[in-house]
């Protein structure tokens, strides 16, 4: 499993697909918070806060999973090595999770420069350290929990399919329906027990949660749970060529 996991993170770092993720991440929330005057500003704004950070990011990462999850499964079923790659001795979830866990290492590969902007904007506060460091970290995990789950979706959409621009167009489909899309669905329900339960499926809900610095165990099984279910409906559609 692990040799598979190696062989998945250097193919991305053999072509531009690892590069341009990571450059295009950072340089897309670098010039939104740094440079473009506007309410994302960091300057602009006369406060130390890295929160429009945490509003950018979902968006970005929106685009930027699915781009590099669409060829994990897609790929090889279209180039035909995917019958060999299932006569390795693994089994279909520890080929899917070896996959899986070489995406998601990217993904976090390119949101851990981002610290860089904490210690940044906490040297600048005056006084010194003057920052929510609770709500950022809360805020920061949440984004790693958001970017799991979106590199799960990914892996699902690449899998049922053999065309790459499928995968990704269904990916980020799917992502922005689970990370708005019960948000909007919500709003049919005013308030009550359904608004709250239909609102409680979407991502935005427990990534909001998290932001506020406070880890709740019923975000992170919400989290665990979403990646959990794509992972297992990537098994299901692989094991369907069996029958």
């Amino acid at each position: 499993m692990f040799a598979l996991f190696k062989r998945e993170i250097n193919s991305f770092f053999s072509s531009l697909t690892g590069y341009v993720v990571i450059i295009v991440f950072l340089v897309m929330n670098g010039l939104f918070l740094w440079v473009f005057s506007g309410e994302f500003n960091i300057l602009d704004a006369g406060y130390s806060s890295l929160d429009s950070m945490f509003i950018l990011a979902p968006w970005v990462f929106l685009f930027l999973v699915p781009a590099v999850t669409m060829r994990l499964f897609s790929d090889e079923k279209r180039s035909g090595t995917i019958e060999l790659l299932f006569t390795r001795p693994l089994s279909d979830l520890q080929i899917i999770l070896a996959k899986y866990f070489a995406g998601l290492v990217l993904v976090i590969l390119a949101l851990l420069p981002t610290l860089i902007y904490f210690i940044s904007v906490y040297s600048m506060g005056n006084p010194v350290g003057n920052i929510d460091t609770g709500g950022f970290w809360g805020s920061f995990l949440g984004l790693s929990f958001l970017a799991a789950v979106y590199v799960a979706i990914g892996l699902f959409t690449s899998s049922v399919t053999e065309n790459q621009i499928i995968s990704f167009i269904l990916g980020v489909l799917f992502c922005f329906s689970f990370f708005l899309g019960f948000d909007y669905l919500g709003q049919l329900w005013q308030s009550g027990g359904i608004h709250n339960f239909v609102e409680g499926l979407g991502i935005s809900f427990h990534y909001n949660s998290m932001a506020r610095g406070v880890i709740d165990t019923r975000d992170v099984i919400y989290f665990i749970s979403v990646i959990s279910i794509f992972i297992l409906f990537a098994k299901i559609v692989l094991e369907s060529r069996k029958w």
